[in-house]
Formats: C-alpha cells, sequence, structure tokens
C-alpha cells in the first residue's frame, strides 16, 4: 500500500528527471541482459516523455555485457588445451567497448518499438574538466530535450585514462553513481532517481529481519545508524556508492530518490508522490519533530510495556481502568472542544453526513464510554485462567492457559470512540498497543490519547499505548511481522482490502457491513415494523445497520411490504429495489446488491421463502449480521443454523451486534474471519493461550520409563 507522502508534495513541481539504472537491473544473475526489466523501464521513460517530462538517463550494465559475450567468444575460439590452463581476467575496457555497443543497440530497438528517439552520449573523468566541454554538454541535451530526445548517459570505460573501472575512485566522478549526481548539477535537473535492485535504504543489510527501510535520509540521524552489507554482486559499489552520490546531489540541491528497479511503474509512482523508495533532501532534517520515535522503536516499547502490564495483579491492571473511566469524565470538556474543532473542520471540508455523525462525541458518549471502561474492569480475571488442565502421567500436570496476544496494531477512521474502547481493551487483556486514527478525528484522538495515557502508571509505561500521527509510517508497521501480532483495521472496505495486500501479520475484521432483516410471511406485523426500523434508522453508519431489507412474497399481496416502505421513507430512507422488488414496486434499482450504504437507504429485495433468503444473504452478504423476523419456529431455526455469518438473530434488530450490548464492556471490532475470533471481538479475542506443564524430573528416553494418564482433572487445583 503506497501512500501519498507529504514530504514529497515538491513533486508536482519536477520537469526535469535523471534517472540512472545499475548494472544489477540491467543485467541478470547469469550476466545477460534482463529484457523484461529493460522494457519496463523505457515504456515508463516513454510515458513519462508524453507527460511532458525531460528525461535523461544514465545507464550502468556496459561491462557486465561485453564480460558476457568476450567470455562466450574467448571459448569459442579456446583450443581444448588452452580451457585446461589458468583462465585470465578480461580486461574491463575491452569489457567495457563491446559491451557498450550491444547496450545501446537495445536501448535503440526497445525506444524505436514506442515511437521514441534515444541519443548516445560517453563522457570520461577528465571531460568535465574542461569548461567547454561542459559547456557544449549543456547545448547538447537542451536540444536533444526539445526535441523530446532521449540522452544516455554512460562513463566511457573504454577510453578512461582511470587505472580499472573497478579500482579507481579518484577524480571528479567515479561510477555512473557519482555520474548521474554531477549531471544532475550540470544539466540543473529538478530529481535524481537511482534506481537499485532492493527497495531503498535500509538500516542494515535488506536480507537481516530487524533492517528498516529509510523512507527519507536525514544525515544527522542515519549517517553512523547505517550498517551496508556487501557491495552489488555485478556493479561498482553497490548502495554505498548510491548513498554517497545522494548525499552529494542533495546537499547541492537536487533531490534523490533511491529506490527499486525490479517494481513496475517505480519511477511513476516516485513522480506521483507516492511513499515508496528513499528521499534524500537538503530540507529533510528540517522535516523530524524533535524526538521522533521510529515505527520500530514506538512497537517494541510497547511490547516490553505490556510485559510489565502482565505482570501486575488483576487488581491492580483493573484500578489503571478505573483511573481511565474518571479520567475521561473528568476531561469531559476539553475532549469535547477538542472534537468540536474536528467536526467543524470535517464540514468545512464537505465530508459526508455519515463520517460526521461517526465523528461527533457528546457529553452522553463519554459517559457511555467511561462506563463500558468501568464494566471492564470489574469483569472476571481475563488473563491466566485455566481452560484445560490434564495429569500427563503421575506428578506432572499440564495447563492450557489464556495470555495476551502481544501488540496491537487498530487501524480505524473516522470514529474517536473507537479510541477508547480499543484502548481499555488492551489494557484489560494485559496487550500492548499501537492506534492510527484517520486524519479527520485528529485532535479527538490526541487528546483522549493523552488522557488514557495519563492514568497509566510509570511502573508499566505510556508507551503502552502508541499513537501513530502519520499515515506515511503505516507502510512501514505493516513490515513488523516479527513485532507486531495482529493488525485490526476498522473503517471502510477499502481500507481493509488495502492493509490486508500490504501485511504479513495476521489481519483480523470485515470490510463490508452488508446486513440484512428478512420478514417472514408468518411474522408480526407490528414486530416487523419495529425491528426494521429500528435496525435501519438507529444508526446508519454502523456496520450493523441494516442495509437490505428482504421480504417473503405473500407480503407483497397483504400489502404489509408497502407499509414498511412507507414507514422507512417516513423515517427519511431512501428505497432502492432488487430485480423483483423494482419491477413490481417502480423503484429505482439498486446499482448492486451486495451495497454497504452506511446512510439512510437500503435496497429492498422479494424472496420465496426463508431458504431463497438464506441463499440471497449468502451470495450477497459480507457475513457479519443477519436477522430473520417470523413467528414460525421451525422457519426460525433453519434460518439460525444455516444462515453462515458472524451474527444471525431471531426477532432482534441487527444493531445488537455489538460488543458493549453482547456484555464484553467494548468491542475492538467485528470480525467477520473464521480463524480466531469471529463477531464482535471483545477481550476474549485479543488473547491466545499457551501450556505450563509442572512435572517431578520427567525426561522422554524414548517413553521407556513413563507411563502417560492422560487424564482430565479439575480447572482448580
Amino acid at each position: 500500500m503506497e501512500a501519498e507522502d507529504s514530504t514529497r508534495e515538491f513533486m508536482r513541481d519536477v520537469k526535469r528527471v535523471i534517472i540512472k539504472v545499475g548494472t544489477a537491473v540491467v543485467s541478470r544473475d547469469d550476466g545477460r541482459l534482463a529484457l523484461g526489466r529493460l522494457g519496463a523501464l523505457c515504456e515508463q521513460i516513454h510515458e513519462l516523455n508524453d507527460m511532458g517530462y525531460e528525461v535523461v538517463l544514465v545507464t550502468s550494465g556496459a561491462v557486465g555485457v561485453g564480460r558476457q559475450r568476450l567470455r562466450y567468444r574467448k571459448l569459442v575460439n579456446s583450443s581444448f588445451a588452452d580451457l585446461q590452463k589458468p583462465q585470465q581476467e578480461l580486461d574491463g575496457k575491452a569489457c567495457a567497448a563491446v559491451g557498450q555497443n550491444g547496450l545501446m543497440a537495445l536501448y535503440d530497438t526497445l525506444f524505436s518499438q514506442l515511437d521514441t528517439t534515444s541519443a548516445q552520449l560517453l563522457v570520461s573523468d577528465n571531460d568535465f574538466r574542461d569548461p567547454a566541454f561542459r559547456k557544449q554538454l549543456n547545448e547538447n541535451v537542451e536540444s536533444l530535450l526539445s526535441l523530446k530526445v532521449v540522452p544516455i548517459f554512460n562513463e566511457n570505460d573504454a577510453v578512461s585514462t582511470r587505472k580499472a573501472p573497478y579500482e579507481d575512485s579518484s577524480g571528479i566522478f567515479w561510477d555512473n553513481d557519482s555520474l548521474s549526481a554531477l549531471l544532475a548539477m550540470e544539466l540543473n535537473a529538478d530529481l535524481l532517481v537511482l534506481l537499485s535492485d532492493v527497495d531503498g535504504l535500509y538500516s542494515g543489510p535488506p536480507n537481516e529481519s530487524h533492517s528498516e527501510l529509510i523512507h527519507t535520509y536525514v544525515k544527522e540521524k542515519h549517517e553512523g545508524l547505517i550498517t551496508f552489507g556487501d557491495k552489488s554482486r555485478v556493479g561498482r559499489g553497490g548502495m554505498t556508492a548510491k548513498v554517497k552520490a545522494a548525499v552529494y546531489a542533495a546537499q547541492a540541491g537536487t533531490p534523490v530518490v533511491i529506490t527499486s528497479g525490479f517494481v513496475a511503474d517505480s519511477i511513476i509512482k516516485v513522480l506521483d508522490g507516492k511513499h515508496i523508495g528513499t528521499l534524500f533532501h537538503q530540507d529533510a532534517s528540517k522535516w523530524v519533530p524533535h524526538g521522533e520515535v521510529g515505527a520500530r522503536e514506538m512497537a517494541v516499547a510497547a511490547r516490553e510495556c505490556s510485559r510489565r502490564l502482565q505482570a501486575m495483579s488483576s487488581d491492580e491492571r483493573g484500578k489503571i481502568l478505573l483511573d481511565v473511566a474518571d479520567a475521561l469524565e473528568a476531561n469531559e470538556k476539553v475532549i469535547i472542544a477538542e472534537n468540536e474543532a474536528d467536526v467543524a473542520l470535517a464540514l468545512q471540508d464537505g465530508y459526508e453526513r455519515s463520517l460526521l455523525s461517526r465523528l461527533e462525541l457528546k457529553p452522553d458518549k463519554i459517559k457511555s464510554l467511561a462506563n463500558a471502561v468501568r464494566m471492564l474492569a470489574n469483569m472476571e480475571e481475563p488473563v491466566g485462567r485455566i481452560l484445560k488442565r490434564t495429569e500427563l502421567s503421575e506428578g506432572f500436570v499440564l495447563e492450557k492457559t489464556s495470555c495476551p496476544l502481544g501488540v496491537l496494531l487498530i487501524i480505524f477512521e473516522s470514529r474517536p470512540d473507537a479510541l477508547v474502547q480499543i484502548a481499555s481493551l488492551a489494557l484489560r487483556s494485559g496487550n500492548g498497543l499501537l492506534l492510527k486514527g484517520g486524519k479527520e478525528a485528529r485532535r479527538s484522538n490526541a487528546i483522549l490519547h493523552k488522557v488514557i495515557t495519563s492514568a497509566i502508571p510509570k511502573s508499566v509505561g505510556e508507551q503502552l499505548i502508541g499513537l501513530v500521527t502519520s499515515r506515511e509510517e503505516i507502510p512501514e508497521l505493516l513490515k513488523l511481522d516479527d513485532v507486531i501480532d495482529l493488525v485490526i483495521p476498522r473503517g471502510s472496505n477499502k481500507l481493509v482490502t488495502q492493509i490486508k495486500a500490504a501485511t504479513k501479520i495476521p489481519v483480523l475484521g470485515h470490510a463490508d457491513g452488508i446486513c440484512h432483516v428478512y420478514v417472514d410471511k408468518s411474522a408480526d406485523k407490528d414486530m416487523a415494523k419495529q425491528i426494521v426500523l429500528d435496525a435501519k434508522t438507529d444508526y446508519p453508519a454502523a456496520c450493523n445497520a441494516m442495509e437490505t431489507l428482504l421480504v417473503h412474497k405473500d407480503l407483497v399481496q397483504d400489502g404489509s411490504l408497502n407499509e414498511l416502505i412507507v414507514e422507512l421513507q417516513f423515517k427519511g430512507v431512501k428505497i432502492f429495489g432488487g430485480p423483483q422488488a423494482s419491477a413490481l414496486l417502480n423503484i429505482p434499482e439498486a446499482s448492486s446488491l451486495h451495497q454497504e450504504y452506511s446512510s439512510l437507504s437500503c435496497t429492498v429485495e422479494i424472496v420465496d421463502d426463508v431458504y431463497a433468503a438464506i441463499d440471497h444473504i449468502h451470495e450477497h452478504g459480507s457475513g457479519h449480521t443477519d436477522c430473520i423476523v417470523t413467528e414460525d419456529r421451525q422457519v426460525a431455526e433453519a434460518f439460525l443454523r444455516q444462515v453462515d455469518s458472524a451474527a444471525v438473530f431471531h426477532n432482534a434488530s441487527t444493531r445488537f451486534s455489538d460488543g458493549f450490548r453482547f456484555g464484553l464492556g467494548a468491542e475492538v471490532g467485528i470480525s467477520t474471519s473464521r480463524i480466531h475470533a469471529r463477531g464482535p471481538v471483545g477481550v476474549e479475542g485479543l488473547l491466545t493461550t499457551r501450556w505450563l506443564a509442572r512435572g517431578s524430573g520427567q525426561v522422554v528416553n524414548g517413553d521407556k520409563e513413563i507411563a502417560y494418564t492422560h487424564k482430565e482433572l479439575n480447572l482448580q487445583a
């Protein structure tokens, strides 16, 4: 998931781009040219040319290509006796001469297929010592760019006066990375893109699990912390050379991005301001807040604090929650003031009413939240409960116990009340927590986080609950599968889908809340009306609100369906129909039967019977919450048993699908997945299990000296 990066807004003003492609990108492991990657590169440059960018390409790879060709030529021209002798390394300058010809021929062929013209410019270190050359170079490049021609630069290794292209690093430039940095300054480029075989600059070798991708390089912060691995498998300097060139160019005023040449459209994404690669900018140090904590450091701190929380007694953890509840009520006025500022800004920005209703915090809501926290504080201790006791053999007892998951990352939109619920559940379950709320609730989230963490004792540490304030940190957090144990996204279908696609960390949640109410022919009409109205209008923006009303066909004939529609319309609900309902009732047809409105709108469809309703729900529902209204117990049981959703109700509104209403105290979200937790996720959904064994010297020894009893014991010792 590549988010837009506010620090890269300058990209919209970029016109002249220098792209440097390294040998590791140009060639394959066997030394042959990587035709697929080169083709993709040329397509991107062609697209940028058409978009009005001025593109200059600096390419490596000639020496590697020439070496591969000369090795083959030498093999063909060698006798069997020659091949038995020790083989001398081929001359690098000869390799450069042969390879340059083949490399440029390929570029010319690829660009010609795209109706783009390229030009070759070979330069050497000594050329730049001549002011006349530099003047002519600028004029030549300006002329080529004005004609939409792509200049392709390479160091002329074949005639270079340095000892060898891989050894001598003296002079004005010493490889194609430094050449590209030099050209960025000479040609007044707006951006330099260095393509590599990795995603960017890491804090250590990329193949090490604790290495983190650095999105913005800050010299004062990163210079002494980065550990470089081996140099490029085929090029001259690898990442070390790229960083030196990037720092050099950035300090001179040309921003630089190091990114992967293996990823499709990586250059386009960089110019779109996406949060990929590593940015070098002369103002980077100004963008880093004082005392900034990185994603990994925040997650590690949350884990350490959670372990201290788990070591506390149940009463001590309960006392923290009671203090949180008191703090919420004591700070009600300041919380509401900050929330009102968020709501006012959201109104100004034209947000929809459904989002505004989720955003608002009123005094009764804060009181309700505080009461929910107190309910959690007073519930039975969930951590360390013995779930099963088994005697494995005499004097050897095994216990299965409940324990926290570890560190949770919760990403939610709009609803600041979700922060309170989630934080209190984390405290009750002994988990560390990282929270990322929507920008529309920035001030509300900040004050709620401050109020809650102020109630956490220093012996635990307020870092137990971290508040992520930048959207740019999310991609990095989603990579921390060695520190973060579970991600719970609460928000739109788009948000949940993006999160699932961007992480290896287990994700718990639901992408849609398409809830159905089916009114059977035997339903009590007044009851049906009350349930339907409540399910749709009590809180239309909630994920447990009714989105589709299914009605038995017999209720069309007796006028009951028409009465339900009139009641809904009287409450301001806009009605759309499925294929049958729209045809019979002359109402607008729904664009999709898999539709989550999150507003005062709903779909109505007519079905033949309960089994048709079940089939409709399975085909078009989301597995969230579905309800039947009927007086026929047999029909109700068929619905309850066969509808495959997280929550299925008989004669009750779908709005009851909620952690607080289920008596869970609060909920971290509602899960439609079938692994771990399903439905409203309270404290139990944030726990896992572990095994504790108490022995008296038992050893396996091939199971020769142990007599297994496998006897179930009482939970109490």
